[in-house]
């Protein structure tokens, strides 16, 4: 299958385009064009990351409490006029944190699957996992790019369940543990979970378990690690 029917199939025939990955695993292609969205939408969202994260600073008397008028603007001058390198930097991070992240979340979805299953390989879950990935990567980012673009903020831009909660802080627990029910992801996992049921040759009940368990797990990680670098730097 070649590389426009795999991406076209992602999102219109994911069946019989996992199926088809399950059998001859390819990944490479699609996993650059996943990087080159992300690092779009990078480039795109940044500038105005950079200014609610200023405004943050600015806005909230914690800050200004907790680490004292001179420190605080030097780290507002920091957010505003980040060093080259610095910005050099996050692309370069986006670009590794893609490729660690899918790596890793593969690694762990085998390790489920294997639990209950004598089938599967490596190569099969990654494929099938970065081509997964191409509705956050590329859809969801579109998506997000434009409610960037139009609304002029990174942190009123999500595409989660938060987004029915416009006046919740973006550093409070119900905040960012709504903003785990991403509509993409939920969808992208839901998806993989298609792929899944070829690669360990188990029901689609016990594949959507598999997908959506990773979900929870992951989603967990990230309330438990937005709380700590919340209450160490609040």
């Amino acid at each position: 299958m070649g590389f426009f029917k795999r991406v076209q199939g992602t999102f219109f025939s994911p069946d019989l385009t996992f199926k088809a990955l399950s059998e001859k695993p390819v990944w490479i292609d699609v996993l650059l064009l996943a990087t080159i969205g992300v690092l779009l939408f990078t480039y795109l969202a940044t500038p105005y990351l950079q200014k609610d994260q200023v405004q943050l600073l600015e806005n909230d008397t914690r800050f200004r409490d907790k680490y004292g008028d001179e420190q605080l603007e030097r780290i507002i001058e920091g957010r505003k006029n980040p060093p080259q390198v610095q910005v050099y930097a996050a692309y370069v991070m986006a670009a590794l944190g893609l490729a660690a992240g899918l790596l890793i979340s593969s690694l762990i979805m085998l390790v489920l699957g294997r639990l209950g299953s004598t089938e599967g390989r490596f190569v099969q879950v990654f494929a099938v996992v970065v081509h997964a990935s191409l509705v956050d990567k590329i859809l969801g980012n579109g998506v997000r790019a434009f409610l960037v673009l139009s609304q002029k903020s990174f942190f009123q831009s999500t595409t989660s369940a938060a987004m029915f909660f416009p006046n919740l802080e973006v550093t409070s627990v119900p905040y960012v543990l709504l903003n785990q029910f991403d509509f993409f992801q939920l969808w992208m996992f839901g998806i993989l979970a298609l792929g899944l049921k070829y690669v360990f040759k188990v029901d689609l009940k016990r594949a959507l378990f598999i997908s959506y368990f990773f979900w929870l797990l992951k989603s967990l990680l990230n309330v438990g690690l937005s709380i700590l670098i919340t209450n160490a730097y609040m």
